[in-house]
């Protein structure tokens, strides 16, 4: 991983947004989001009336204040909705929207616009958590709650921590450090997962399934287990937004304004891993989506932070959704691992990208 940034990508990350077409994106960006989750109920192996599929919405989304809306879906439609589309469609979109913004907030933390949420060893850490539990526990649920996502959230802390401890012994919370620090973590922690791979080979297809990302099994207890979590980290990194914009112009400027370099790096890359994690334990690891989605959001809104972060949440959310559902509707009644369809729509995407850069150099 490479800190330099290219040229014509940093130019768009420090480039001012433009006001005067700014105003309707976050508006555009949450209608998108809701059209991508009605589309992610709607569709599947069993067709879903829409209108039906709207009244029962409404009609749990007013159950508690007493209001009953009728002629909502009933039987197996309803119980397909309620117990398994709903509970993906929010996951995908909680997971989703937690990788965008990750991604958007190392990419200013690092002024690298490669930078991407599994950049400290949090997927990896993730991947050995998950690997070790997957080969080696006799039980796989503690009550309504798997084994893997625990293991995997708390595999993908470990491997964050270690990453922020050898940066920090070496080098403080220069970023370059804290590049390598994560590299060198992600090789040490890969390498123990290939070796319980090798040692559990009975176990491979189910550990791969896991690593190429999963969200056909989501319940709600999964969208439970990483509601909190994914909340307190978005929270944190959107009111991070104003002062990573005066960090992108310099350490000395920042500290001149009244901002602390060194402290908002560690409470920006604490979020961000921490929202990393949480997403990476229920959802395997999915690719591309902290990557590409802020270049994306940064084409529309400019590169103010403040802009970037919460555009970045919704359009993460709806990108994943609407990811989630090609995966189910490409090759049914089979399903593409959700981390192929990403690939397949972030690599080109991204090699663009690079080709436009190199373009305008």
């Amino acid at each position: 991983m490479t800190t330099t940034a290219p040229r014509g990508a940093g130019a768009a990350t420090a480039a001012p947004a433009t006001g005067g077409r700014t105003w309707p994106a976050p508006a555009g960006a949450a209608l998108a989001l809701v059209l991508a989750m009605l589309a992610g109920v709607w569709v599947g192996a069993l067709p879903l009336p829409p209108g039906a599929v709207v009244v029962t919405l409404l009609d749990r989304l007013l159950a508690p204040l007493g209001v009953a809306v009728p002629g909502g879906l009933e039987g197996t439609q309803a119980a397909v909705l309620t117990e398994l589309r709903l509970p993906r469609v929010l996951m995908a979109t909680l997971v989703g929207a937690g990788l965008a913004v990750s991604g958007a907030a190392y990419q200013g933390v690092f002024r690298n616009p490669l930078a991407d949420p599994y950049l400290l060893g949090a997927a990896a850490g993730a991947g050995l958590g998950a690997t070790l539990v997957i080969a080696y526990s006799p039980v796989q649920a503690i009550g309504p709650i798997g084994i893997v996502p625990l293991a995997a959230f708390a595999g993908a802390l470990v491997g964050v921590g270690c990453a922020l401890a050898l940066g920090t012994v070496a080098g403080g919370s220069h970023s370059p450090t804290l590049l390598l620090a994560g590299i060198a973590v992600a090789a040490f922690l890969a390498a123990g997962q290939t070796l319980v791979q090798q040692q559990n080979t009975d176990d491979l297809r189910q550990i791969y399934g896991w690593l190429l990302g999963q969200l056909g099994s989501a319940q709600w207890s999964d969208v439970l287990l990483v509601l909190p979590y994914l909340v307190v980290a978005c929270t944190v990194l959107l009111f991070c937004g104003r002062a990573l914009d005066v960090l992108a112009v310099g350490d000395d400027e920042a500290s001149s304004l009244g901002v602390h370099p060194g402290r908002l790096r560690l409470v920006v890359i604490l979020a961000a891993s921490l929202a990393t994690a949480a997403a990476v334990a229920v959802s395997g690891l999915i690719g591309f989506v902290g990557l590409v989605v802020p270049h994306i959001v940064r084409r529309i809104v400019g590169g103010s932070h403040a802009r970037v972060l919460p555009m970045s949440l919704l359009v993460g959310g709806a990108f994943l959704v609407l990811a989630d559902l090609v995966a189910r509707v490409v090759l049914s009644p089979a399903e593409l691992p959700i981390g192929v369809v990403t690939a397949f729509i972030g690599a080109p995407f991204f090699a663009g990208l690079l080709w436009a850069g190199a373009r305008r150099r």
